[in-house]
């Protein structure tokens, strides 16, 4: 199944002791997906005191998009191939609509790709 843009995802990180496992948010479009074997993710964290930028964001509804805990998305933004990630959750659309305004404040950018 193609990650859909505000999907819940599982990714394990590579460190240099250990790997971790931990959640994160597809940013990434249908389209960039079908055409990128990669999908851009946004991470998810549980570390709810440390989100306190303008960029950061304490979902409302982390339940009911798979989350066993209170979790904030934070613009850190990285790449995984599609077959690393396992989906878990979607987020409410309250949720991914504010998850959309964090990355504008987070990122300077604006109009359309040219054709």
């Amino acid at each position: 199944m193609m990650p859909a843009p505000g999907d819940v995802v599982i990714v394990t990180f590579p460190g240099s002791a250990a790997t971790k496992r931990r959640p994160a948010v597809v940013l990434s479009t249908r389209e960039y997906h079908q055409q990128h074997p990669d999908v851009i993710l946004g991470i998810l964290t549980s570390q709810i005191a440390k989100a306190t930028t303008l960029s950061d964001y304490i979902l409302q509804d982390y339940e009911s998009a798979g989350l066993h805990q209170q979790t904030a998305f934070r613009a850190y933004i990285l790449t995984f191939e599609q077959r690393m990630i396992f989906p878990v959750g979607h987020l409410s659309s309250r949720d991914w609509g504010n998850v959309k305004i964090c990355l504008a404040k987070a990122l300077s950018f604006s109009g359309e790709c040219p054709e």
